[in-house]
């Protein structure tokens, strides 16, 4: 389950956007595995939140619960501007780099192909065709079944490609690293949904930590073997221009067919993906109009469908608008310093919680407040080099989350108040 939820069909394109942030051999592996620790710390601090506030809802919750509702509300606001929706509309052109494997469509029908994925797929939850356990368990399947063919062929027929002698000479700075991270980090992302059923667990104090840990040793090993098959194949500088590196490793291997076989085994993968991310949204969005009485109108059930029809129709319009606007780099680099702002503010949370004589979780992070303190440290660091990298783009995002305070304090407040 950890393997299937943390594993992103991002994978199979993200090597390229760490690459060129460090380019040379130690650099990318070092961000790869940086990535996986912070991961693990993340999921560690979740897994104890989510064990003391077992409700629907997850980080909203964490963050309502102990440190404010205003800074739930900030959350759930930020998934629909930037975070969540940012996630649906990346994984989508993901989904049309991979069609475009297939039918030469140039970024234009890109981008189009994408917004018919986010269109196709959020009519199929409206009528309430729901994905089963059977649907997930495929998605995984294909998921690893795409990065074991390429190891496999890479031990039974690969020849070593010759490096690039400029990319490997390039240095690295602290903020490359950084932002190499940050990119590594996208590929791990839904790890926080993991914990969700942590109070609901068996002797969570031994489970969670155990199967988090293996989980994330799993995908993180996973992620370095593609890397090293990717980087063994295919020069560098060609997988820093790649836009569907898992294709072109495969390629180089096997030939077309070996290419449109992975390729095939990405695009199953990318629509379970963005199928499951798409049901996910409207979940925290309904837990938000439960809360207040302004939001009910997006908590609406269809009468027929019975499925939050207004939720999942203003995610995909959203979603479009994104796919439309941005480049998968800007859509992908929105969703970490966002997240990850409010990450920090969720380790801060677990400090604060830990204070309170009636806090009972049934799980307690391990190393007392070091994983904390480490996670925040960390997650700041990402934001802070993310938002320096490019203060004119992320001031935009930045606003968008921004703006949820003002709607909060003069519209959504009262309405909790009113109905109290």
């Amino acid at each position: 389950m950890v393997v299937g939820i943390i594993i992103g069909v991002s994978i199979f394109v993200q090597p390229t956007e760490v690459s060129r942030y460090v380019p040379n051999i130690p650099g990318i592996f070092g961000a790869w595995l940086a990535a996986g620790l912070l991961t693990l710390c993340g999921a560690l601090v979740c897994a104890e939140l989510s064990s003391a506030f077992p409700q629907t809802g997850g980080v909203y919750v964490f963050l309502t619960e102990t440190i404010s509702p205003a800074a739930g509300f900030l959350w759930g606001w930020a998934m629909f501007c930037s975070a969540h929706s940012g996630i649906i509309a990346a994984s989508s052109v993901v989904f049309g780099r991979y069609v475009a494997y297939f039918a030469p469509l140039g970024d234009t029908g890109t981008r189009l192909v994408a917004i018919a994925s986010i269109l196709l797929l959020s009519g199929v939850n409206y009528l309430g065709v729901r994905q089963g356990s059977g649907l997930q368990a495929i998605v995984t399947a294909c998921k690893l079944l795409g990065i074991g063919l390429i190891l496999v062929l890479v031990v039974a027929f690969g020849k070593p490609a010759h490096s690039s002698a400029t990319a490997l000479a390039s240095g690295i700075t602290i903020s490359n690293f950084a932002l190499a991270v940050g990119a590594g980090l996208y590929a791990f992302g839904g790890w926080h949904m993991v914990t969700y059923s942590a109070g609901e667990t068996r002797s969570p104090e031994k489970t969670v930590p155990r199967a988090l840990l293996i989980g994330t040793l799993i995908v993180t090993a996973c992620y370095v073997a593609l890397n090293a098959a990717c980087l063994y194949l295919l020069p560098l500088d060609q997988v820093i221009r790649s836009t569907r590196v898992a294709a072109d490793a495969a390629s180089v291997l096997v030939g077309e067919k070996g290419a449109a076989a992975i390729s095939g085994l990405v695009l199953i993968s990318a629509f379970g993906v963005l199928n499951g991310v798409i049901l996910a949204g409207p979940r925290v969005y309904l837990a938000m109009a439960g809360r207040y009485k302004a939001l009910a109108w997006m908590g609406s059930v269809h009468p027929r469908y019975r499925t939050p029809h207004v939720a999942i129709l203003i995610q995909a319009a959203w979603s479009c608008i994104l796919v439309a606007t941005g480049t998968y780099r800007e859509l992908f680099t929105r969703v970490i310093y966002t997240e990850w702002i409010f990450f920090a503010l969720m380790g801060v949370g677990l400090l604060r919680a830990r204070r309170r004589p009636d806090y009972r979780p049934a799980y307690r992070a391990w190393g007392s407040s070091v994983v904390p303190l480490i996670f925040i440290a960390a997650s700041v660091g990402v934001v802070f080099y993310q938002v320096a990298a490019d203060p004119r783009k992320t001031s935009v995002g930045l606003l968008l989350v921004v703006l949820g305070l003002p709607l909060y304090y003069f519209w959504v407040r009262k309405s909790a108040a009113s109905s109290e």
